[in-house]
């Protein structure tokens, strides 16, 4: 089977993207739309979580998406944010879009390599603060279990949403193949499309939990992004075009 049409369950893309270099050289058609987005909660919300912003000394950040949730909340709430709050964010990138929000101070914002898992000597050297953890209404198990190990205190406050798209003005079978980055994607995928028969359609997954959750739904999974050889979906795809248009 000859793939002639791709959705990918994301944004588009910038007009430097690899998407639209495989599209080019396989003549193929790839679309873009996202399957789920996100919703802030309001103040009310938070306040049903028993949740004081005044209480904490120290915010873990995992997106940037909890960083701008967060100072939203702060605002509706008049909470004035000190500058003596100390910051840990998972990753470099994210630390550095604090920007955004604050006077970037280098002595109050810590950032891991990668992995949550990677900011456990953070709370090691800063085991006193008491932490709030800005996320959605999805949270790895992965993360729990490092701040359970970490021994620190600290607590949970759901600030977004991750939410099903309304995807009803597409024809789903107009695509040979899925692409999907996310649980909520398949889930999205299953709201919107209660009837869809993947068939001959062929699937693409980033990420172990989102392969669960594509086998879950009955799916057959043909393309596994990242391994060793293909770290990102798009060297993965690439490779699998070719191997099939062969």
């Amino acid at each position: 089977m000859r793939i002639k049409s791709i959705l990918v369950s994301q944004p588009a893309p910038s007009e430097s993207s690899p998407y639209l270099d495989i599209a080019k050289k396989e003549k193929i058609k790839i679309d873009f739309r996202p399957f789920i987005h996100v919703e802030g909660v309001d103040n009310k919300e938070l306040r049903t979580q028993k949740i004081d912003l005044t209480q904490y000394t120290g915010i873990i950040f995992t997106s940037k998406n909890a960083i701008d949730h967060y100072f939203r909340l702060a605002e509706e709430l008049r909470f004035a944010v000190p500058d003596t709050m100390r910051y840990i964010c998972q990753s470099e990138a994210i630390a550095n879009y604090l920007q955004k929000h604050i006077v970037y101070r280098k002595r109050k914002i810590s950032f891991g390599e990668k992995n949550f898992s990677d900011l456990l000597p953070l709370f090691k050297k800063f085991p006193t603060e008491k932490y709030l953890l800005p996320s959605s209404d999805v949270l790895s198990p992965d993360t729990i279990k490092t701040m359970d190990s970490a021994n620190v205190e600290w607590t949970r406050a759901i600030m977004y949403r991750t939410v099903c798209s309304d995807l009803t003005d597409i024809n789903i079978k107009d695509y040979d193949m899925l692409i999907f980055f996310s649980p909520q994607g398949i889930k999205s995928l299953q709201q919107n499309f209660p009837e869809f028969k993947q068939e001959e359609t062929k699937i693409g997954v980033f990420g172990n939990t989102t392969l669960a959750a594509a086998e879950e739904a009955g799916l057959k999974v043909d393309l596994m992004a990242p391994t060793k050889e293909t770290p990102s979906m798009t060297m993965a795809l690439e490779k699998y075009i070719k191997a099939l248009h062969k």
